[in-house]
């Protein structure tokens, strides 16, 4: 497709980022939301799995659309993500229990997924990666808007509106790309002599959503299972089984769901290794950010949501700035490296946060992380999508999907067993420093009764119940539990900060990773008379990094 005219090319994609923009601030407008929606559906113990089943359901159809795309073209699937997320969307806003909440999540999962992976990949077939490094930018800026605009407008309705609309009020968006999409984006033949690997679709399958599933329910707490217990072993066994059949399999068939040959070129393994590290060290840390403004600051959602906006706002104009700059020069590892570094170091400034910390202070180390975030994030999948031949782009696109997909729910699950573990050991060790005023307390069973709110870090982020119990304690009592609830905010400042460290330690891979990254010319579609030269240049170059 990238002999359509500029002004095609430009209709479709502003067809495509308006998809792209539907499902992402459909997925950051419920993220504040949806303990409300919680409290209104009941079902608190089943809450995780609302957030889980999306993510189960993204990752996979990511990964299984990639090669189908390839072979019957972008438009059916992308059409086919943009109606199942509407669905979903309109189907969730009926819900009328936890479980079905949970349904309707699993169809929106999906239908994000195949969006993401279509849309990144539809991209490449209008662009050369030269030209598309703008346009990568812009589609990284649709999530630093959506993470913007998303939390700010998902608290406003489920404290003005009914909390239905959290889920209806985008749906107009869907119709409209619906419709762009099916007027101007162009049908392609199928290609001929390619067969579906059903087999190797099945087996992946069943390799990752074990283990994403392990990994979301290892750790300490209500429906959570201990690393060493037999479910999340069991788990870990069948993800591993399926792998070995999956390679088997893939070295056997046609057409392959994930050729394997594509992890012979060192700048796709590179790429995706620190697309990995990447994800895992910014989303099982940055997600831990509201944790600390909340809970340890005690600021209320509504300006929590404030605190976060000029992180999005500096990875909003730094995604969009490199874009351009990688377009006009054509080099992409420095950019890489700088960005990974400046994420690392914003990282490592937050573990030395505590309590006493100025607000103002929080928000410049998370500009620095937002601007970190912005350079890096983009440029891996142009690499990868640069390093592949035009015919492996979708599986190529949606394999850097799912190695991003991987790192933040491992990273999620890793970071809360830090914290969970740092913030018992801090607990445990303050508390026996507290001496005899807790003994006193607990011996009065009203006191007692209190003490066990104050006990439990969850608790902090229920600001107005805090307020609510110190008021209702006699003035006596009330400079003793003042003293718990600093001490209990220590602990979760320890432990929270514990997770910053952690994810800059898995970001510092991802530096080093990037450092072994080969930079190649980026592919022009501009100069056709030079183009057939530069596409030889750039062959030999790839067929060079083989290894």
């Amino acid at each position: 497709m990238t002999n359509l005219t500029e002004k095609r090319k430009i209709t479709i994609m502003i067809a495509i980022i308006t998809s792209m923009f539907f499902s992402a601030i459909n997925q950051t407008i419920i993220g504040v939301a949806m303990p409300r929606i919680i409290a209104k559906l009941g079902g608190m113990d089943y809450y995780s799995w609302a957030i889980t089943i999306y993510l189960l359901t993204s990752t996979v159809a990511s990964i299984l659309v990639g090669k189908l795309s390839d072979i019957y073209g972008r438009k059916p699937f992308i059409l086919t993500g943009i109606g199942l997320f509407s669905l979903g969307a309109l189907l969730s806003g009926f819900s009328a229990d936890i479980f079905q909440l949970i349904a309707y999540r699993a169809i929106q999962g999906a239908g994000a997924g195949i969006i993401m992976s279509t849309a990144f990949t539809a991209m490449g077939d209008l662009y050369e990666p030269r030209e598309r490094a703008k346009w990568t930018g812009v589609m990284s800026a649709v999530f630093g808007v959506s993470s913007v605009a998303g939390p700010l407008l998902g608290g406003y309705i489920v404290d003005h509106l009914d909390w239905h609309w959290v889920f209806w009020i985008f749906l107009p968006i869907g119709v409209l790309a619906f419709l762009l999409i099916l007027i101007h984006f162009p049908q392609v033949e199928k290609r001929e002599g390619e067969s579906v690997d059903y087999w190797g679709s099945a087996l992946l399958t069943t390799t990752i959503v074990p283990m994403l599933l392990a990994f979301s329910w290892a750790g300490e707490g209500a429906n959570k299972y201990a690393w060493d217990s037999w479910q999340i072993i069991g788990l870990l066994a069948v993800s591993v089984l399926s792998l070995l059949l999956f390679l088997w399999v893939e070295t056997k068939v046609k057409t392959p769901v994930l050729p394997l040959n594509l992890f012979k070129n060192s700048i796709f393994t590179v790429s995706n290794l620190v697309g990995f590290f990447l994800n895992a060290g910014m989303m099982g840390a940055i997600i831990y950010v509201p944790f600390f403004v909340q809970g340890v600051k005690g600021i209320s959602p509504t300006m929590a949501g404030y605190v976060a906006m000029p992180m999005s706002i500096a990875m909003l104009v730094t995604s969009a700035l490199s874009g351009q700059i990688i377009t006009k020069t054509g080099k992409y590892k420095k950019m890489a490296v700088g960005g990974l570094l400046v994420m690392t170091v914003g990282m490592v400034l937050m573990y030395f946060m505590e309590p006493s910390t100025p607000i103002y202070q929080l928000v410049l180390y998370m500009i620095l992380l937002g601007l970190g975030m912005g350079i890096a994030m983009p440029v891996f999948s142009l690499t990868v999508q640069n390093a592949v031949a035009p015919q492996q782009l979708g599986v190529a696109t949606a394999t850097s999907q799912l190695f991003r997909n991987l790192g933040g729910t491992i990273g999620i699950a890793v970071m809360g067993s830090v914290m969970s573990a740092s913030m018992t050991t801090k607990m445990t060790q303050l508390y026996g420093t507290m001496g005899q005023g807790t003994a006193s307390a607990s011996a009065d069973p009203a006191l007692a009764e209190k003490l066990a709110l104050f006990s439990n870090p969850q608790n902090l982020l229920d600001q107005p119940k805090i307020e609510a119990a110190l008021q209702s304690l006699p003035p006596e009592s009330q400079a003793l539990f003042t003293h718990m609830l600093d001490v209990i905010r220590e602990a979760m400042s320890y432990g929270i900060t514990t997770t910053f460290l952690t994810g800059a330690i898995v970001a510092a891979f991802a530096v080093v990773l990037a450092l072994f990254l080969k930079e190649i010319p980026l592919r022009s579609g501009k100069g056709k008379g030079q183009k057939a030269a530069e596409g030889h240049a750039v062959l030999n170059q790839t067929k060079e990094i083989q290894v």
